[in-house]
């Protein structure tokens, strides 16, 4: 039996494995084999087809996405990223098309549009309906990055005047056309937002109870603030949904949680990226090209190469000073790779807390003491670690070069990578830029300058 027949009569009801379901429909295409390809994929669920298409290239994606039922088409293309939504969009026939543009929600059409050509964005756009073009460019009308531009427009609100039966009777006229419906912003005759009351106290109250007497006061978010600001706000308060507001506190927009996870998830993948010295990819790995890989790697390597740079010059500057005593250059690796870890694990730390708002570039003094003392204290335990056993190894002498340096470095590298991140934060650049990679080769290089000076102070040379 061939492998794509038996494909047929066991993949669409046993396979699970998004690797093994992808072979098998890879198998299934590449054997022009469309029917028992089609009847897989119906088979499967959603979320396991969109696994399989984030490890596809781009010519098998478009076809398994066509073999998708309609119902199911749309479920799954709303779950891809938007690079992967735009890959497909220029796969896919004009009518298919224009169908799945016209059924997304206008937040995810507005982040489908800033990865679309301007030309193809602006016929889907001009496709839509009065209504729907109205939705989506109030979205599109907010700067990228901002909260506004991943709110929902769809939502239902209600009055502190109307009743609970009237409101729960909007909820039903609405109940198709709203991005959720479990938590009902309240406003006044000119849109300005009051408050918010859940459905379950709608539903417990006595029909003719005035809203008013149910609704709580409403957390929100500014339509241009950042939209992590938002996203985390949402986290922190274990909101259903965060209310959007302009600079008029009329409501806008909605932040449903599950949009504000996503944002949160970006947020995180793009700072471990760049913590690690490179771009995030904004895709599924196995969906990135590799021209897109080396894209996202190369210029930072670029960067921290002319930082390494430096280092060279250092070692430069000091040669007679190694020369002297040959056993300095065995510590060269030590030195640098205990400042570098150290720096990077205050940058982290401090990082981490901006990022959930523990601290601000306010607080630089009180973070200076901390990492001062944080680093000190590293520094006298490794210092002693390092003065005992060079000392056992090679002599006294070279044993207290090496204590003091890693007492002094490990103060400087954890000072440095506390400080770095609310530096970023206050010129308003991204903390995780400014961490790990830059804080690495900066230690370096400060870490052998010091290194190399107490060396000639103990050994007189």
């Amino acid at each position: 039996m061939t492998e794509p027949e038996d494909a047929r009569s066991t993949g669409a009801v046993t396979v699970r494995d998004p690797a093994e379901a992808a072979r098998r429909l890879d198998a299934l295409i590449g054997a022009e084999n469309l029917h028992a390809a089609a009847d897989m994929v119906e088979a499967l669920p959603p979320s396991l087809v969109v696994d399989v298409l984030e490890r596809s290239g781009a010519r098998d994606r478009a076809v398994v996405f066509r073999l998708l039922p309609k119902g199911t088409a749309l479920v799954v293309f709303e779950a891809l990223d938007p690079p992967l939504q735009s890959e497909l969009i220029r796969e896919l026939h004009a009518d298919r098309v224009n169908q799945l543009f016209t059924d997304l929600d206008p937040d995810d059409r507005a982040g489908l549009v800033d990865e679309l050509p301007a030309h193809v964005a602006t016929r889907l756009l001009r496709e839509l309906d009065q209504d729907e073009q109205a939705l989506t460019a109030a979205v599109l009308d907010y700067p990228t990055g901002s909260v506004g531009r991943r709110m929902s427009p769809e939502f239902v609100s209600t009055h502190p005047d109307v009743t609970a039966g009237e409101t729960l009777e909007r909820v039903r006229r609405r109940i198709d056309h709203a991005e959720t419906i479990y938590a009902i912003p309240v406003t006044d005759d000119q849109r300005r937002l009051v408050g918010i009351v859940g459905l379950r106290a709608i539903m417990r109250a006595e029909p003719g109870t005035p809203v008013r007497d149910l609704m709580n006061e409403a957390i929100t978010a500014r339509a241009r603030e950042s939209a992590e600001a938002a996203a985390r706000r949402s986290a922190d308060e274990r909101l259903i949904v965060l209310p959007v507001v302009d600079d008029e506190h009329r409501l806008v927009g909605i932040l449903t949680f599950d949009d504000a996870l996503r944002i949160l998830e970006d947020a995180e993948t793009e700072d471990t990226a760049r913590a690690g010295g490179s771009e995030p990819l904004r895709r599924p790995y196995l969906a990135t090209p590799v021209r897109a890989l080396v894209r996202s790697r190369v210029v930072w390597l670029l960067v921290l190469a002319f930082g390494a740079a430096l280092t060279v010059q250092v070692l430069e500057v000091f040669e007679a000073t190694i020369e002297q005593v040959v056993a300095l250059s065995l510590f060269v690796p030590l030195i640098i790779g205990t400042g570098g870890n150290t720096g990077n694990q205050a940058a982290t730390t401090v990082t981490r807390a901006l990022a959930l708002g523990d601290v601000s570039p306010r607080d630089a003094l009180r973070v200076l003491g901390q990492e001062i003392r944080a680093g000190f204290t590293l520094g006298v335990i490794l210092g002693a670690v390092g003065l005992a056993v060079t000392g056992l190894v090679y002599d006294t002498d070279l044993g207290l070069v090496i204590g003091l340096t890693l007492l002094a470095l490990c103060t400087i590298a954890a000072t440095v990578g506390g400080l770095m991140p609310l530096l970023a934060q206050a010129v308003r650049a991204d903390p995780a830029v400014f961490s790990n990679p830059f804080i690495t080769t900066f230690v370096d290089a400060t870490g052998l300058v010091v290194y190399f000076l107490i060396a000639r102070a103990v050994l007189g040379l």
